[in-house]
């Protein structure tokens, strides 16, 4: 059974655009069905974070929103995922990740389920267990939330 979903920011939770105004300023485009997906999934006490490799108030604005925590500027999601698993007391092989590009395979390689949306790169999708209808941005955590029992049971 899983308990832990741990997910990528760009590509999963945005279409892996950014947008940067004449002031230098970022900002992303975020599906609102994913916060609810968010809370379904909450609803069934599964724990949440975001990894990303990048560092951006964005990000973080967007994790405080949907309560949940955060991890920047990872080199190795790998890492994270174990200290997040031994700090809320969850095996590894209770654990699944989604994320779209090569900078999650070090967690993938680690995880009991490996999630990935439609338009990931195609060595993400060759390793994961379930490739997404949806695009990242598109819902990706909604679908997750929606296909819960196809998914993690």
């Amino acid at each position: 059974m899983i308990k832990a979903l741990l997910m990528d920011f760009d590509g999963v939770m945005t279409d892996n655009k950014v947008y940067v105004d004449q002031n230098g300023v970022e900002s992303v485009c975020c599906n609102r069905s994913d916060g609810l997906g968010i809370r379904f999934l909450k609803d069934r006490k599964i724990a949440l974070a975001i990894i990303s490799t990048e560092a951006n108030m964005v990000v973080t604005a967007r994790a405080k929103k949907l309560g949940i925590p955060i991890f920047q500027s990872v080199e190795d999601k790998s890492v994270v995922v174990k200290n997040f698993c031994i700090e809320n007391k969850i095996e590894l092989n209770e654990t699944a990740f989604v994320g779209n590009d090569i900078n999650d395979l070090s967690a993938f390689e680690i995880v009991q389920k490996k999630i990935c949306p439609k338009d990931s790169v195609e060595q993400v999708k060759s390793i994961c267990d379930h490739v997404l209808s949806t695009k990242g941005g598109d819902g990706v955590i909604r679908e997750i939330s929606d296909k819960f029992d196809i998914i993690f049971l």
